[in-house]
C-alpha cells in the first residue's frame, strides 16, 4: 500500500513551493477551503467526511491523505469514514446508472440517424 504519511508531507511541501511561485493561486485555493468553515452550518468533522467522499469520487490521492488526516484530527471514527465512503460509492453507482440511460438514448439516436 501507499506510504500516506510521507506522501502527505511531500504534498504539503510541494504546495508550499507552488505557493512561492504563485501565491495568489494558493491563497485563492485556501480561501475556497475555508469558506465553508465561516458559515458554521456544518461542523469541521462533517466537512472532512464530505471531503473524503468527494476525494474518492475524483480519485485524488492528495485529497484523500490530507482529508483523512484532518478527519481523524476532527474526531471522525473509522465507521463514520466508512459510511461517508459508502455514500460516495452509492452516488457514483447512481451516476453510472443515470449515464447508462443517456448512453442507451444516444445509441437509439444513432440507430435512427
Amino acid at each position: 500500500m501507499h506510504d500516506w504519511n510521507t506522501y502527505r508531507q511531500q504534498l504539503i511541501a510541494g504546495v508550499g513551493e507552488l505557493g512561492k511561485l504563485s501565491p495568489d493561486t494558493v491563497r485563492g485555493y485556501a480561501a475556497l477551503g475555508g469558506a465553508g468553515a465561516k458559515t458554521n452550518h456544518l461542523d469541521a468533522k462533517t466537512r472532512e467526511l464530505i471531503a473524503l467522499a468527494v476525494a474518492i469520487s475524483l480519485r485524488c490521492d492528495g485529497c484523500i491523505t490530507v482529508h483523512a488526516d484532518a478527519a481523524l484530527k476532527q474526531g471522525a471514527t473509522k465507521e463514520e469514514v466508512a459510511e461517508a465512503l459508502g455514500v460516495a460509492i452509492s452516488v457514483n453507482a447512481g451516476a453510472a446508472l443515470v449515464y447508462s440511460t443517456r448512453t442507451l438514448d444516444a445509441f437509439a439516436a444513432a440507430q435512427e440517424g
